[in-house]
């Protein structure tokens, strides 16, 4: 490491704390609603539920055998059971809720939990579709300034991420000049068999990850975590997008295996992303890439990196950066100092929606017909 690159990152993490000690105003812990019982729902209940400021105290799912086992997951026995959303959102007895449902069902859970009047926490995206985004935009407009109102976007809150955005602000690489993403992964071998499209609401809720009607095309889904980072780091939203995509081994459902997408940003800014299901199992890659006129920087939730000129400088998150986002609601519900990323989640998404028309459409699609499209 030269002496500039090493005097630069000690200087850079000065300013952020990769994992800042999070305190509480409030002597009570927040009574936290999980909305949404499933293995999402209760990886992020449990990194909830340990928060010092923070704890589960009630359940929602339609499964039951599902709810035991996050309480179980989770560590919170003595958490209130409920089979409809609705009940668990007039009590009194919960502050704030957690949702992880299906995709489509997003704009009218979040919207009865901000009518409720509780502080929300809701797992990307914000709708599957653009009626269902501008539905979460006018709700989180409407809301009471009170509330404070998260999207899963782990990256915003990220201590790697959070670095590595004050690096590119503070003008070290000079003028952002590409950008580059990608998640490549495993998610199916291509030997899954084909199923039956759902018949009524039990099987919809058993495949929702397998249509676009309830999941969203995988990119709206999945690969919106790095367009919200990159919105994030360049600072706008994109013009027009061009892509394809297709189906190589997937036989389920109506979902694509692989796609790529480029983004026209302003100022001349050019972004592509690529993105496929059907890695082999040892290969993951899911990271960002910003090339400046003097240099780059990669994000990653495991870590980031530069360079300036010397030898690529890297440093490593403690902590899946989830567990940031999470203490990043609760201090901001317990100190009173909310924040509102509603319209901020559902523009990220729309950018992930504007993305799947051009790769449907065979052609390049702009924002403004991708919002007059509903």
């Amino acid at each position: 490491m030269n002496p500039l690159d090493r005097r630069t990152l000690i200087q850079t993490a000065a300013l952020v704390p990769l994992q800042a000690v999070r305190g509480t105003a409030q002597n009570s812990k927040i009574r936290v609603g999980l909305i949404g019982a499933g293995n999402r729902g209760a990886y992020t209940g449990t990194m909830m539920h340990k928060q010092p400021a923070a704890q589960i105290t009630a359940i929602c799912d339609v499964n039951e055998e599902q709810m035991a086992k996050a309480k179980e997951r989770i560590g919170a026995a003595g958490a209130k059971s409920y089979r409809n959303y609705q009940e668990l959102l007039a009590s009194p007895d919960v502050d704030a809720v957690m949702i992880a449902t299906p995709v489509y069902l997003h704009p009218e859970h979040f919207e009865a939990a901000v009518k409720a009047g509780k502080h929300v926490y809701m797992e990307k995206p914000a709708g599957l579709d653009v009626a269902g985004c501008k539905r979460v935009m006018q709700i989180a407009d409407r809301a009471d300034r009170k509330l404070n109102i998260a999207f899963g976007f782990q990256q915003r809150y990220g201590g790697v991420y959070v670095k590595a955005k004050q690096m590119l602000d503070s003008g070290a690489i000079g003028k952002v000049r590409e950008v580059h993403g990608e998640f490549l992964k495993f998610a199916l071998s291509g030997s899954e068999p084909p199923v039956a499209p759902p018949r009524n609401e039990k099987e919809k809720l058993e495949q929702w990850k397998l249509w676009r009607s309830t999941f969203g095309e995988v990119i709206v889904e999945t690969y919106v975590h790095n367009i919200d980072a990159i919105n994030w780091f360049v600072g706008a939203r994109p013009l027009k997008a061009l892509g394809t995509g297709g189906r190589t081994v997937e036989k389920r459902g109506d979902l694509l295996d692989h796609l790529s997408v480029t983004y026209d940003y302003p100022d001349r800014v050019q972004m592509t992303f690529i993105g496929s299901q059907m890695t082999p199992k040892f290969f993951r890659s899911n990271r960002e890439r910003y090339i400046g006129e003097k240099g780059f920087i990669e994000t990653a939730r495991e870590y980031w990196t530069y360079s300036t000129g010397g030898a690529p400088v890297t440093e490593r998150s403690g902590q899946d950066i989830t567990n940031d986002a999470i203490a990043e609601f609760v201090r901001r519900v317990s100190e009173g100092k909310p924040e509102n990323t509603g319209v901020r989640a559902a523009e990220s998404t729309l950018t992930a929606i504007l993305g799947q028309m051009a790769i449907d459409k065979k052609r390049e699609v702009s924002w403004e017909e991708m919002m007059r499209s509903a």
